[in-house]
């Protein structure tokens, strides 16, 4: 009984670790990316944008130390050229007010 119940455990956890949840601005964060790439590389039918946005673990805001940030990760790529961009959202529970971005080349020089 008890090894089933640890199996049961290890399962439930690592399903629910594996499912990423949505955030409800997902949908935004791509929207942004593909508009940030434009931004530094300029319009490119070359440009896309995987939809799956990823959750990461949330930061401080640097000017209040009581209020915090959620941060979203999404990839994006041009031709050859891989780039992880992060979004970084104020924590409005119906609202996706967006407070900074970050975006970086994918490469091994």
């Amino acid at each position: 009984m008890k090894k089933s119940a640890l199996i049961l455990m290890l399962l439930l956890g690592s399903s629910a670790y594996a499912a990423p949840s949505a955030h409800h601005c997902s949908t935004d964060a791509v929207e942004h990316a593909k508009k940030l790439l434009e931004l530094h590389f300029g319009v490119d039918d070359r440009i896309a944008v995987d939809p799956s946005v990823a959750i990461l673990k949330p930061i401080k805001n640097p000017a209040n130390k009581n209020q915090i940030f959620e941060v979203l990760e999404v990839w994006g790529n041009i031709y050859k050229g891989q780039y992880r961009m992060r979004f970084i959202y104020a924590r409005e529970p119906k609202e996706c007010v967006l407070m900074g971005q970050e975006i970086i080349e994918f490469a091994n020089l």
